[in-house]
């Protein structure tokens, strides 16, 4: 197993201990301390998903896809989460199938390449990167789209959590944050869309994107016929804080600060992702809705 997340992560050599000095134990604290029962509770991963086909559309072109669980054996402790929102775009249902065929293809290759040669222990059939694995799953992605779906297209932001870092995948406009309880929502994803290069060319402000006619056009997403490659990074989970993934159909209409509002507020994880979506509903849902709300204890 160790030689199995080497190769994901790297061997990093750890820093020498500090050696300090401490008060001497007593023989019956000793006693105590070996005789009581050894318990822990694993880092976990708390999740909650949330989905809504708008207001104004007659039919639900995202997908959504969440696992998530925990290995704990005493000397190792890896929470698993995989998490994934694809939107779909083009006529005659071609959206959702290019959705539902982007979310299932790349699942599936990171299930099978690292999920279940994990939990069986067989470290040797792992040899690719955390980088190469997921650029990898979004080529398969990629591939089932236009196979499936032939003049369709959809986004895809994918998060691959293990232990206490997060792996990103990303093409077209959905978008993954870190939220902290300081206020602070941080986006962690970039939208490859026309007006967001407009922004960074100073073209137009981030009021005019609002706006702008064609604040939809995806200048990178799957199906698309140009070669592209995703975005990949790798980010230290927000502790304390949230992960969240949405769909367009969340951040287009509800406020950074709303957001927060709610995330922060809720009782849980999925009494939130249930009010982002009421929220979006309430500015005029305008388009499908899709949420995953993540959070590392």
């Amino acid at each position: 197993m160790i030689d199995f997340l080497k190769r994901l992560f790297g061997n990093p050599s750890a820093p020498e201990p500090d050696n300090v000095k401490t008060a001497p134990l007593s023989e019956e604290i000793i006693t105590d301390v070996a005789m009581a029962p050894m318990t822990f509770t694993p880092a976990q991963l708390m999740v909650g998903t949330g989905q809504s086909v708008g207001k104004q559309r007659d039919h639900n072109e995202d997908t959504i896809f969440s696992l998530s669980s925990v290995f704990a054996d005493g000397s190792t402790e890896l929470p698993f989460g995989l998490f994934v929102i694809a939107d779909g775009m083009g006529g005659h249902q071609h959206g959702e199938i290019a959705s539902g065929a982007a979310a299932r293809a790349f699942g599936d290759y990171i299930l099978q390449k690292l999920f279940t040669p994990f939990l069986i222990g067989d470290s040797d059939s792992q040899s690719e990167s955390l980088l190469e694995l997921m650029e990898n799953g979004v080529k398969e992605a990629q591939r089932a789209v236009v196979r499936k779906a032939p003049g369709g297209g959809t986004t895809l932001t994918a998060a691959l959590v293990l232990g206490e870092q997060v792996t990103m995948a990303h093409v077209g406009d959905s978008r993954a944050y870190f939220i902290y309880p300081d206020g602070r929502i941080q986006a962690i994803t970039q939208d490859h869309s026309l007006v967001r290069r407009l922004q960074e060319l100073g073209q137009i402000t981030e009021e005019e994107a609002k706006v702008h006619p064609n604040r939809n056009v995806l200048y990178r997403a799957l199906g698309q016929a140009d070669p592209f490659r995703p975005d990949i990074h790798t980010h230290p989970m927000p502790q304390p804080g949230f992960m969240l993934l949405c769909s367009d159909g969340l951040w287009g209409v509800v406020s950074d600060a709303e957001i927060f509002r709610i995330v922060n507020g809720a009782k849980n994880l999925s009494i939130a992702c249930q009010e982002l979506v009421e929220a979006a509903n309430a500015a005029g849902g305008p388009d499908n809705i899709s949420v995953i709300l993540v959070q590392y204890l």
